[in-house]
């Protein structure tokens, strides 16, 4: 069992940044670590996903080159940056683990472990 606990959020207005923090009690090299979203009265998306055994990443087309993620293994926190923020980035935002034979196709419908949410809004 892999506790998942996220922090930060709030409102922001739009324009602004705010950083989501995630602590996992477990990471090993073949995690797939990342985030994914759910709108009010949408379907949940996968914003992030990172492979811990070699650090690479990939973003949904909604978020990309505005929100960065990064995974501290010496403290077990994933780090979601997110920059130039939206409207549609509204939501609650889940971190998640997942594991795959290969690579990180997807973190949402993949997951194995997730936390309970944090929720984000951005307002005008």
């Amino acid at each position: 069992q892999v506790t998942v606990v996220e922090s930060g959020g709030g409102s922001v207005q739009a324009g602004g940044s705010a950083t989501l923090s995630c602590v996992v009690s477990k990471v090993y090299s073949g995690y797939c670590l990342g985030w994914f979203r759910q709108a009010p009265g949408k379907e949940r998306e996968d914003v992030a996903v990172i492979y811990a055994g070699d650090g690479s990443t990939t973003y949904s087309d909604s978020v990309k080159g505005r929100f960065t993620l990064s995974l501290d293994n010496a403290e077990k926190t994933l780090h979601l940056q997110m920059n130039s923020l939206k409207l549609e980035d509204t939501g609650m935002y889940y971190c998640a683990i997942a594991l795959y034979k290969q690579g990180c196709p997807a973190i949402e419908s993949g997951r194995r472990w997730s936390g309970q949410g944090t929720q984000v809004i951005v307002f005008p």
